[in-house]
């Protein structure tokens, strides 16, 4: 009788220690079963920051804003006034939209006519050569997004390794701090690559010169 008993606890004993090892294997497999859902899955974060919540403060003169303009060049021309720190999208009627930007640092300035010959969103960053030859600590590709120093947009100008681009560096607008690019805020790089095409004139002026155009 004895013998029969312990039998009898031996093999209870031995069915709740296999239905423990059971339950625990199940929620190893899937600790979210726990909490009574098994489709659980986790939130995933945006791939990119909203470009309209750039709130940096940027002197007045700097945010983009239509003013009167003298030139020769036609409306849809762009206009980089390298010492001003403006580019100027030429408007009918001696009108044109100024926006503030970052241009290049002392060494780095140039000047001349381009056109736009390619635009992209959210663009990758590939550093040239030359850059890398300066700053071999740079990374050799970045892809588009947020962390992305080319920004929200980017314009290439022909012939060139020069880009007017948007950046994720805000108060750098309005200073000389680039390799020889052109620099504007997300919002208003994305404003201009909206009115711009392939084939838009661009004319960067020499850091010599000193802009009559304002009315």
């Amino acid at each position: 009788m004895y013998n029969i008993f312990r039998r009898k606890a031996v093999a209870v004993l031995a069915t709740l220690v296999a239905a423990t090892a059971i339950s625990t294997t199940a929620v190893s497999a899937n600790p979210f079963e726990f909490f009574g859902n098994s489709n659980y899955q986790p939130v995933q974060a945006p791939a990119y920051a909203d470009p309209n919540e750039d709130s940096s403060e940027m002197r007045a003169d700097l945010k983009r804003q239509i003013v009167s303009y003298r030139t020769n060049e036609a409306p849809g021309t762009v206009i980089v006034d390298t010492p001003n720190t403006y580019l100027y999208l030429v408007m009918p009627g001696g009108k044109a939209m100024r926006y503030g930007i970052g241009v290049g640092r002392e060494g780095f300035t140039w000047s001349g006519v381009k056109t736009i010959e390619k635009k992209a969103e959210w663009p990758d960053w590939t550093p040239p050569p030359e850059m890398i030859q300066r700053q071999p600590y740079l990374p050799r590709f970045v892809a588009g997004g947020a962390t992305n120093p080319l920004g929200a947009r980017a314009m290439y100008l022909s012939g060139s390794v020069y880009r007017i681009h948007g950046t994720n560096a805000p108060s750098t607008i309005g200073e000389q701090v680039s390799s020889g690019c052109i620099r504007m805020v997300n919002e208003d790089v994305m404003d201009l690559y909206s009115r711009v095409h392939v084939g838009t004139k661009v004319v960067v002026l020499p850091q010599t010169h000193r802009s009559a155009g304002l009315q």
